[in-house]
């Protein structure tokens, strides 16, 4: 890993760490996460469907379990 120093105004600095404690996650984790998310956004405009991923609920709690028996179904 690469230690490195940003500057952020009063209000940056403190908004982050506010939202950095509610997350549970320390400054620089919070901030890493951030950029993560940020980087990954241009690989989602080459998959602009990869956005989607997640976004709609069956409402079941075991569907992730049970998508294989879905789309191992014979067809009609």
């Amino acid at each position: 890993m690469i230690q490195m120093q940003i500057s952020l105004t009063h209000d940056m600095y403190r908004e982050a760490k506010s939202a950095a404690r509610r997350a549970g996650v320390s400054l620089a984790e919070f901030l890493r996460r951030a950029l993560a998310r940020k980087l990954g956004e241009r690989k989602d405009a080459q998959q602009p469907w990869m956005s989607y991923a997640g976004v709609l609920s069956s409402g079941d709690p075991h569907a992730s379990r049970s998508v294989n028996d879905v789309y191992r179904r014979p067809r009609p």
